[in-house]
């Protein structure tokens, strides 16, 4: 009996050492540094009338979606139109990929490898970042003055 939970033991750090090492070599890089640890986790949008998600995770993952606030209509049928997928895809964002903070230059950028926008894939946003009320961050885009208010989600 003794054999087989010690062979289990053996089989399960097996594993764990092999997840281990396919985190490190698949190119994703964790944030490290303390204020790159703070933006890990869900982020609600509150700066403007659109309703927004954002995440980060502790392997260097991130996701973001905004949705406009104004009505957008059903579809007739169960596939749309093309008017209405334009009308349901005008102004809304998603995209998803890792992300790397420079803690220095107080900004971040998230490496988007999936987007909403054909023409954003495999494509860098940079932001400025600032924490502010402790659970209050803004992005600011470097090529812009719109600062974007996200408060963590509770």
């Amino acid at each position: 009996m003794r054999g087989i939970s010690g062979l289990g033991v053996v089989f399960l750090l097996a594993i764990l050492i092999t997840q281990a090492g396919t985190r490190i070599t698949s190119g994703q890089t964790a944030p490290t540094g303390d204020e790159a640890k703070r933006f890990i986790g869900t982020w609600r949008l509150v700066s403007d009338s659109s309703t927004g998600l954002m995440y980060y995770d502790a392997l260097g993952n991130m996701a973001a979606q905004v949705m406009p606030g104004r009505a957008r209509p059903k579809y007739a049928g169960v596939q749309p139109t093309p008017d209405e997928a334009k009308e349901a895809l005008t102004g809304y964002l998603a995209y998803f990929g890792s992300y790397s903070v420079n803690e220095r230059a107080h900004t971040i950028t998230h490496h988007r490898t999936g987007n909403i926008n054909p023409g954003q894939i495999d494509d860098d946003a940079v932001r400025r970042y600032e924490f502010v009320s402790g659970d209050r961050l803004i992005l600011t885009p470097v090529d812009s003055a719109n600062r974007i208010t996200w408060e963590r989600a509770k």
